[in-house]
């Protein structure tokens, strides 16, 4: 089987099929070695090792000298009898290894990651995006949450105030620029709201150090693992050594989370809907700062899942009177028979941190710090 040249160096030959128990087994594949490549006793001779052949990691373990990179034309030290470091067969020979196993079509279902995008695989991957973070949660104990939404635009009012300044000394180099002055006039707008950073850091401050003692995960901050409120919301239970979850999504301009989640407790998302359900899966509350669309969308899907009764239980707060009341015409509403007046109370107000914490923590008996 071994073809050897006029010096004694094996040559053009292929990497040999080893059983599975024996390419997991170094003292089985050694024993195979001394059995297969024994020569007559004539003291070391040169060793060719094939660079395919002694990727074998059994082979490394028992002949780590033949494997190093300059070891093409060395001599083996410490082995009592020579041994030729390769397992192989000439080229020809039909059991050589063969390309079929080289195809996608012979890699397992569960690890061909390019078949699990195929569009029939939809439904599977929808459910285990619905089961990876409910099992993940259950692990860590997570027994009920609270949803934090609000603006991923808003900053902390230290940096709120470092981008008015910027932006009013643009503004002031092109007086006549209608674009700076209008940059400028939102910066301060958005000065105005960086309070809600700070309101949202302090709830969930307040939140996290009242129900995460002794080992309990109830009422767990939840957000969407951005930047601005769900920062801070994020931040709050950080601040107090705390557990938060963070549930972001894949979008066509990349978000990264924020750095103030809980890392075993940040999850990714494809799916909209299936990250929608993990947001109210546990939910008891949830806590709305002033946002956009993302804020609205989430506001009024669980606002008809309360009113519908779909969800129960869930408190929901809005955090600015004057934002909300400026932004929705609830009255209008009302006036024009789409919602009943009593509807009008499946929403509270709310100001500052501790009043949205004592809202929820009477409804569920819970005693505020």
């Amino acid at each position: 089987m071994l073809k050897q040249s006029a010096g004694g160096v094996l040559a053009s030959f292929r990497p040999l099929k080893v059983p599975q128990r024996i390419r997991h087994s170094p003292s089985l594949a050694a024993a195979l070695l001394d059995e297969l490549f024994e020569l007559p006793a004539r003291g070391p001779c040169p060793i060719v090792p094939d660079r395919r052949a002694i990727e074998f990691p059994e082979i490394r373990h028992r002949f780590p000298a033949a494997c190093q990179d300059d070891a093409s034309h060395s001599e083996l030290p410490g082995i009592s009898k020579p041994a030729i470091i390769a397992l192989m067969i000439p080229p020809s020979d039909p059991d050589s290894t063969s390309t079929a196993a080289a195809s996608s079509s012979y890699i397992p279902a569960d690890r061909d990651t390019e078949f699990l995008q195929r569009e029939e695989l939809r439904s599977v991957r929808i459910g285990l995006e619905l089961l990876k973070p409910e099992l993940i949660q259950r692990e860590h104990g997570i027994k009920s949450t609270i949803v934090v939404f609000g603006s991923a635009r808003l900053q902390e009012p230290g940096a709120a105030r470092e981008t008015l300044r910027l932006k009013e000394e643009e503004a002031a180099r092109s007086p006549t620029d209608h674009r700076c002055r209008q940059q400028a006039a939102v910066a301060r707008r958005q000065l105005d709201l960086s309070k809600y950073y700070d309101v949202a850091r302090e709830f969930s401050r307040l939140v996290s150090s009242t129900c995460q003692t002794d080992e309990q995960c109830d009422f767990v901050v939840i957000t969407g693992g951005g930047p601005g409120i769900m920062e801070a919301a994020n931040r709050g239970a950080d601040d107090v050594k705390a557990k938060s979850i963070g549930l972001n999504i894949t979008l066509p301009h990349e978000q990264s989370p924020n750095p103030y989640i809980t890392p075993e407790l940040c999850f990714q998302f494809r799916y909209f809907a299936i990250r929608k359900m993990h947001f109210l899966i546990r939910a008891k509350a949830l806590v709305a700062f002033p946002g956009g669309f993302g804020t609205l969308d989430e506001l009024f899907e669980t606002l008809t899942l309360v009113q519908t009764g779909k969800a129960q239980h869930v408190v929901i707060v809005l955090v600015g009177r004057a934002f909300w009341e400026r932004l929705i015409n609830w009255q209008m509403l009302v006036e024009e028979g789409l919602i009943g007046e009593e509807e009008l109370r499946l929403f509270h107000y709310a100001e500052t941190a501790q009043e949205a914490w004592d809202l929820i923590g009477r409804h569920h008996g819970v005693t505020p710090s």
